[in-house]
């Protein structure tokens, strides 16, 4: 039970952990409690997907500007991840991620109550902006727990970002039939709104991460430096790029065959098929503790194999639906896997510039699902879904190529990089 007064308690655990030297495991509480504020932050950036077409009429919109709705929110996701998240290295984070979560709920009281297609794509803009708060979530959470349990905690809380993303269409398609699409932003302002109140009681005052002196400028320019002279995050985010653009090749195509013969399926059967994927967050648990147990390269391997391997019984999607189920699972549990693993590690590097690591791996993570939604709808309607199955099944054979060429050349920071991870100005 979440009560006021538990930020303090989890602050002097914190504290008496870092005097005393020994490993206290972040309260499973406190870890749930980040997994559910993650995924619903990052949901408001997939709510709009299936309501376009009813925000269209509703605003006298033209299709061409209906379609801007999800750039602008996917644009100002991406400026999010590259102006805001490296704040979360210099400044409070307890107190940075209340005032982003009360400006969200700002935002989407101005969607909810848009009468103008203008004020409408200004909101969306602004809610992409600001939902960039779960990785500041991330960085928090993953500074808070020991060296020992950050696989395992980073698992937890990206199983919240998974369901967060799954479940969003689904959620917003009845909300959306039940009250209209109004309704779905005004029960996500008053969700964000609880979840800033029981945050702002239950969310310590302490963070592990050493003290970060530097100007605003200075801050984004360290951003870049990091990729600079880090080639393990470089390659992590790499595969970050790869393995997110093999997943939006199929989960911003997948409606399009289903919608047709043989199925003709709905859209809300459509956006049930989502609820599939949330066997991915079993991957993502399952993969936290892998790497906290040191098997971070093996994990990495595996879940690119059966990353490849699902594109097999995806190519069988016009003849049966439970082989786009197993496909599907597939799938998202090598993603999860691998993206786990990515921030596990791209965190170890250095745990001090933890917002600026996770918010520049992020920004690949968004340029890889661009790339593989905008080439996999060309692709369908040029030739079809073979088509758009070759092209995921390259980008997970380029991402599998990658770990066999690099997996001996890269020593994992979590294994014997302790002392680098000590440094408190590594991009100075």
């Amino acid at each position: 039970m979440l009560v006021p007064g538990k930020g303090e308690a989890v602050t002097r655990r914190i504290d008496h952990r870092s005097r005393e030297g020994s490993e206290v495991v972040l309260p499973r509480g406190v870890v749930i409690l980040f997994a559910v504020a993650c995924g619903a932050a990052v949901a408001n950036v997939y709510f709009s997907q299936p309501l376009l077409v009813t925000m269209g009429h509703d605003l006298a919109m033209s299709p061409a500007l209906v379609g801007s709705v999800v750039t602008l929110t996917q644009v100002g996701y991406g400026l999010g991840l590259f102006l805001l998240v490296p704040l979360g290295d210099v400044a409070d984070r307890r107190r940075l991620i209340v005032t982003q979560l009360l400006l969200l709920v700002v935002a989407l009281a101005v969607v909810a109550t848009a009468h103008t297609a203008a004020i409408l794509l200004a909101g969306m803009a602004a809610v992409g902006l600001l939902a960039v708060v779960t990785q500041t979530l991330m960085a928090f959470a993953a500074s808070l727990a020991p060296p020992a349990e950050r696989g395992r905690v980073v698992g937890l809380v990206t199983s919240g970002v998974v369901i967060g993303i799954l479940l969003a269409r689904t959620v917003s398609g009845l909300l959306a039939d039940l009250a209209g699409w109004r309704s779905v932003y005004l029960v996500s302002a008053s969700l964000t709104a609880l979840l800033t109140l029981v945050l702002y009681r239950v969310l310590p005052h302490h963070s592990d991460a050493p003290p970060t002196i530097l100007r605003y400028g200075q801050l984004l320019r360290s951003t870049i430096t990091l990729f600079a002279t880090e080639r393990l995050l470089r390659l992590r985010a790499l595969f970050g790029l790869l393995i997110f653009a093999a997943f939006s090749t199929l989960w911003s195509s997948i409606a399009l065959p289903l919608s047709e013969a043989p199925y003709f399926l709905s859209h809300s059967a459509i956006g049930a098929l989502g609820l599939i994927g949330v066997v991915g967050a079993l991957a993502a648990t399952a993969a936290g503790r892998l790497n906290d147990r040191g098997l971070s390269r093996q994990t990495t391997g595996i879940a690119l194999a059966l990353l490849t391997a699902s594109w097999l019984p995806l190519s069988f999607t016009r003849n049966s639906l439970w082989t786009l189920i197993v496909g599907v699972i597939l799938l998202d549990l090598a993603v999860q896997a691998v993206h786990v693993t990515n921030q596990t590690l791209i965190y170890a590097l250095h745990p001090d510039a933890g917002s600026r690591l996770i918010g520049g791996y992020m920004v690949f993570y968004s340029i890889g699902s661009a790339i593989g939604a905008i080439a996999a709808t060309f692709l369908y309607t040029l030739a079809g879904w073979g088509a758009v199955c070759v092209l995921g099944s390259a980008f997970s054979c380029l991402g599998l190529a990658l770990w066999a060429f690099t997996r001996h050349t890269i020593p994992d920071p979590a294994a014997g990089g302790a002392s680098r991870s000590n440094d408190p100005h590594p991009t100075r």
